[in-house]
């Protein structure tokens, strides 16, 4: 036994061990007062704090998720105020003050974007920022399509965010004028859209799609160096882009493209009309088989090369790089015909002679045969 707690003689003094007791007592009272007078203060601290933030702002990881929409040219402002309309943030006034503080407002761009509403504004701002939240729209315009199918390919179900419809797109190109076409495309958009995929902005503008698509002509023609090429084919410009929206609407391989540039050149060099079913199908605006009908070829429009020898008047598709360079660098054949005799793998025969285009022509009609409904509506 400790020896405050004893008399001299070695007996308990309760007395003292009383006193001690109730000091420790009184001591352990104080700090469990002292403690949880802390706890309480802090706790109403912290409710505090949390109102005064949520006041103005979300806490938390957000909860469901949400697209949304920037347009070109919105303040930080206008940014806010969409993104408080769609319940990502609580406040405009928060969001625009974390974007000032932030020392990066100016990398905000315009967009669709994957986030989740009642987001914290700083968690929103940072997502925004972030090119993993961006959802990009894409569409992709085929080689060899003509305008009026390019157009309709945004009517598809899986283009259907981009929201322009071909009533849209044939408003847009009423004036072609308002776009920098070359001297030399006569102020005709086709042949001169060039096909590719493009990243559509939002809200889509249907002016803006076509601009971009004769932008990047423009600088396909510059790269390949077209108009150079042409002068020393003794061809011009236009005839090129002519002839390679023959080559991109009559074959797919990009090996074959130069052979058929070389019997382009061949038969107009020869006085020959062309006959290609590709110019008939531009004629009559259809094209929905690869072959056409006696009528059809009688079609007295000047696209019609079974009618008109030389080019038509201009290009009947959009052609795409590989079909300008094979017009500007034809094959070497003395082949005056041509024939693609199977439309699934895309396999063309060529023949400098009657005989063998006729032959030819035999394998394609057999193809045609044992595929039935592929080749004529």
């Amino acid at each position: 036994m400790n020896a405050q707690f004893t008399d001299n003689d070695g007996r308990l003094n309760w007395r003292r061990l009383g006193y001690t007791a109730r000091s420790a007592f009184a001591v352990l009272l104080s700090l469990t007062v002292l403690i949880g007078g802390g706890w309480f203060v802090y706790s109403k601290a912290n409710d505090a704090y949390i109102a005064w933030r949520t006041a103005d702002d979300y806490l938390g990881e957000g909860t469901e998720d949400v697209q949304i929409v920037i347009p070109r040219g919105a303040s930080i402002t206008q940014i806010g105020e969409i993104l408080r309309e769609a319940d990502v943030i609580k406040s405009t006034r928060t969001f625009r003050q974390v974007a000032t503080r932030s020392g990066e407002s100016d990398k905000l761009q315009a967009g669709r974007f994957n986030l989740k509403k009642q987001l914290p504004a700083e968690s929103a701002f940072k997502m925004l920022l972030d090119p993993e939240n961006v959802e990009r729209l894409m569409v992709t315009f085929p080689e060899g399509t003509v305008s009026v199918r390019q157009w309709q390919i945004l009517e598809r179900p899986a283009n259907a965010k981009i929201g322009l419809t071909y009533a849209d797109m044939e408003a847009a190109a009423a004036d072609p004028s308002i776009y920098q076409l070359p001297g030399y495309a006569n102020g005709q958009l086709e042949g001169f859209l060039f096909p590719s995929t493009y990243q559509v902005g939002e809200p889509a503008v249907a002016s803006h799609l076509i601009g971009t698509q004769v932008a990047q002509f423009n600088r396909v023609a510059d790269k390949i160096k077209l108009e150079e090429g042409a002068q020393a084919l003794g061809v011009t410009p236009r005839n090129i882009v002519t002839t390679a929206s023959i080559i991109a609407a009559e074959v797919s391989n990009a090996k074959d493209q130069p052979m058929v540039a070389r019997v382009i050149y061949n038969r107009i060099n020869a006085g020959m009309p062309l006959q290609m079913d590709s110019t008939v199908h531009y004629a009559v605006q259809r094209w929905d088989t690869v072959t056409t009908t006696a009528e059809e070829r009688a079609n007295p429009s000047p696209y019609n090369t079974y009618v008109h020898k030389g080019y038509p008047p201009g290009p009947i598709s959009n052609p795409g790089e590989s079909a300008l360079l094979a017009a500007l660098n034809p094959a070497e054949t003395d082949a005056l015909f041509f024939v693609t005799v199977n439309l699934d793998t895309g396999e063309t025969k060529f023949a400098a002679t009657l005989e063998e285009h006729q032959a030819n022509q035999a394998e394609f009609q057999q193809w045609c045969q044992a595929n039935t409904g592929r080749c004529s509506g």
